[in-house]
């Protein structure tokens, strides 16, 4: 399962480079300028987080980071964003993933989030 950011960020990142690109031609000191919407665009395309039986791998613009689900002990919502507690005691943020997604995200695992019967 795979959870990413919405189109409109990596549009939107590219909409920022056509615009900057004028500006960043008039000196050469201001083409640095490019590299903000380019990696915002970039970001926009790889970030997010992709579950399966396997773990969560956590993609973000310079790396990835994955973890099986033994090293996960459970997740916490805060806000819209949610926080992978890692058995560490670490939290790790998901990128893309939101409150909503909750049920999916625990449902790559293969495990079920319907309350156990009362015995």
């Amino acid at each position: 399962m795979k959870f990413r950011y919405n189109t409109a960020l990596p549009i939107a990142g590219l909409v920022a480079l056509l615009g900057a690109t004028p500006v960043a031609a008039t000196r050469w000191y201001l083409a640095p300028l490019l590299l903000i919407p380019l990696a915002v665009t970039l970001w926009g395309i790889w970030a997010g987080t992709d579950a399966g039986p396997a773990g969560v791998t956590v993609r973000a613009l310079l790396g990835r980071r994955r973890w099986s689900w033994e090293q996960i002990d459970g997740f916490l919502p805060v806000g819209r964003r949610v926080y992978a507690r890692l058995s560490t005691g670490a939290m790790a943020p998901l990128p893309a993933v939101t409150t909503r997604d909750l049920p999916r995200l625990v449902s790559a695992s293969g495990h079920d989030l319907s309350p156990e019967p009362a015995q």
